[in-house]
């Protein structure tokens, strides 16, 4: 089977880990302190604005705390997210508002989300589709202009940039994914990023339990070590030195991976380019730069489904990301989403990850022509 997406991994993350068992301290420690100044560094920011933590959706819960979400406020969320984001608002007793789309980059844009803003607005919490960048320029000065939060999902936009510099450094509050079907792996884990530095010694305590010490060591001798403060009733959502380990190794692996991605990535536009039933992705403005996690094709004929099983019974794997929330029966969010609804009636995400042959990639434009012929 040729997987849609896959961890690259090998003997340096294994010894890395091997390193961490023989120190005898697995919990958060110095390494993860080294991914998070890492991390701040491929931001173009310092520390106090980053904060790592055991994954991204703990990053999506969390941002209503840390962002002034209260129960009964509106936020922001494109139909086209993952259920991650719908959870995080609605756990929170706050009103999910859904937007459309951008039919082919499947991102939100000023004008969607300018359509459902209302005085109860508080936030807008962005997905950037794959890792490609939302129009930053045109949804910051129109949250500005009401007094919104801007809360930047970017767990596949690990390599991404927008307008030279990285994405997840607009709006208040970021986070990106390293989980098992992510380019930089480490099982579980997120990156946190923080406009304002005081929020991120908020999210820091928040993080592990609102505790005000951490632990006995950072207490001085004078002090019972054992006794204790808290400042708000916290979450244990914290990063360890096994999954750091990993980390830090897939990050050395980083540009290598990005450019195999971007190889893959070429190579289906020249496969392809010339399938008239096709659309491919578009071509990013001057200035940004995509992770290329995912690569999505859309069918001008309403084949996709039909396309999806052909290359599944030859061993390739495809998906659509993400199922739109406003279908998703127990949000009870309705309303008319037509360039959501092209896309994921349309929408095909065809194998894209480092560990790809070219080979494996020629089988996969080989399978579509070969769907074309037959039934285009």
């Amino acid at each position: 089977m040729i997987n849609v997406m896959q961890p690259t991994l090998g003997q340096e993350e294994l010894d890395a880990i091997k390193g961490v068992f023989e120190s005898n301290w697995i919990g958060k420690g110095k390494l993860v302190s080294d991914f998070e100044k890492m991390y701040a560094e491929h931001l173009g920011t310092t520390p106090d604005h980053v904060l790592s933590t055991n994954c991204c959706s703990e990053g999506l819960f969390s941002s209503m705390h840390l962002m002034g979400i209260e129960p009964g406020d509106e936020v922001i969320v494109p139909t086209v997210s993952f259920v991650g984001a719908g959870n995080a608002v609605c756990v929170n007793g706050s009103k999910l508002v859904l937007c459309d789309v951008d039919p082919r980059t499947l991102n939100a844009r000023a004008e969607d989300i300018e359509k459902v803003i209302t005085p109860k607005t508080k936030a807008i919490l962005l997905l950037h589709f794959g890792g490609i960048p939302c129009e930053m320029d045109k949804i910051m000065p129109l949250a500005e202009a009401h007094g919104l939060k801007v809360i930047e999902d970017c767990a596949a936009g690990v390599w991404s940039k927008y307008n030279g510099h990285a994405l997840g450094t607009d709006g208040d509050m970021a986070m990106w994914s390293f989980d098992a079907m992510k380019i930089l792996v480490c099982g579980d884990g997120s990156i946190l990023h923080f406009k304002n530095p005081e929020v991120r010694e908020k999210a820091d305590k928040w993080l592990y339990f609102g505790l005000e010490a951490k632990s006995g060591y950072e207490n001085s001798v004078a002090q019972k070590w054992w006794e204790f403060d808290i400042s708000a009733y916290g979450h244990r959502a914290i990063m360890n030195n096994v999954t750091a380990a990993m980390a830090i190794e897939q990050f050395k692996k980083l540009p290598m991976f990005m450019k195999k991605r971007e190889a893959v990535h070429n190579a289906y536009n020249e496969g392809l380019k010339d399938i008239e039933w096709l659309d491919l992705p578009l071509p990013l403005d001057e200035g940004s730069r995509s992770s290329f996690y995912f690569y999505h094709i859309q069918l001008k004929n309403a084949k996709r489904d039909d396309l999806a099983r052909y290359l599944r019974e030859r061993d390739i794997y495809t998906t659509y990301r993400y199922f739109p929330l406003h279908r998703v029966p127990h949000y009870g969010v309705g309303g008319d989403f037509p360039n959501a609804d092209y896309a994921a009636d349309n929408t095909l995400c065809l194998p894209m990850h480092q560990s790809l042959t070219e080979e494996e990639v020629q089988v996969v434009i080989d399978k579509i022509k070969e769907f074309g012929k037959m039934y285009c």
